[in-house]
């Protein structure tokens, strides 16, 4: 149970985080959001390690690089394909993502879920696609505002940003209880690389101008450093396959925040998708 709790409460963490950084990004430099949240994030991951105990090997510390790699990618895509307006495509197809490649890895290094439990996970999966859905009349909208970009666009970014979170979640989970928080700090500092990186090969604008770029990549960042070590702490005491699932709920944490707070309706697709979410949460806590 405190598994599964620390997955949800790293979804959590992960969907206000999206929710800050997506809202940041539609007015300055998703890439600059993204390189100051990996900033702080790091910051904030040398301050726990220095603090709490733990030690590391080179093998903690080079699945923590590669974790990196993927959150600054996955962070990175993510964030330039809500700032598109696309969410209804990113969104989903990041969050599958997310989830697919850690049940797989998990699964062929020998994890074998209750039956229960891989009913939850059958259940999640559509639900995390159907909460992040946008309806036809609001994607046919943001299709025609300014800066938007084609859903062929958007389906790429969703498919990277998944893939990176996917590596992110499947690396994290090889790091054993015990090596402290080096991996990452670590992680967090390969992010900032990788998204300065990519956007020097994209042409993107990765330097931070403007308030709006260091206050929203700041939240997201701290946010994100909850989110990883909830996740972290959450695959050192279950399954990566089930921590994973969990962890892959963000979008539902990003719509209910975007409801309460922007007034946004939830719609009767995204509505049955929150049904299935708690329909997966309920079977993987009893499982």
């Amino acid at each position: 149970m405190t598994a599964v709790l620390l997955a949800l409460g790293a979804a959590v963490a992960y969907g206000l985080s999206d929710f800050v950084a997506g809202v940041a990004s539609r007015r300055t430099s998703a890439w600059a959001v993204a390189v100051v949240g990996s900033a702080v994030g790091g910051l904030l991951s040398v301050g726990l390690a220095l603090v709490l105990p733990g030690r590391a090997g080179v093998d903690d510390l080079a699945w923590g690089a590669l974790a990196g790699v993927g959150n600054g990618l996955g962070g990175a895509f993510l964030y330039r394909g809500l700032s598109r307006a696309r969410m209804g495509v990113v969104g989903p197809v990041s969050a599958v993502g997310a989830a697919v490649l850690p049940v797989a890895v998990g699964v062929l290094g020998g994890e074998r879920p209750a039956a229960l439990v891989w009913l939850g996970i059958v259940a999640a999966l559509p639900g995390i696609w159907l909460v992040a859905r946008e309806p036809a009349a609001a994607a046919d909208d943001g299709a025609s505002s300014p800066g938007s970009s084609p859903a062929g666009a958007g389906l790429v970014d969703g498919l990277l940003a998944g893939a990176g979170f996917g590596l992110l979640f499947a690396a994290l989970g090889q790091v054993p209880d015990g090596a402290g928080y080096w991996p990452v700090a670590v992680s967090q500092g390969v992010g900032v690389l990788s998204v300065v990186v990519l956007a020097t090969l994209l042409g993107g604008a990765w330097v931070p101008r403007d308030r709006t770029a260091l206050a929203g990549g700041a939240g997201a960042g701290a946010l994100s450093v909850v989110a990883v070590v909830g996740f972290l702490l959450a695959t050192q005491q279950g399954l990566l396959t089930v921590s994973a699932v969990l962890a892959s709920l963000y979008p539902a944490a990003t719509v209910l925040l975007a409801a309460l707070l922007l007034h946004e309706r939830v719609h009767r697709v995204q509505g049955a998708g929150l049904a299935l979410c708690a329909v997966s949460v309920v079977c993987v806590a009893v499982g």
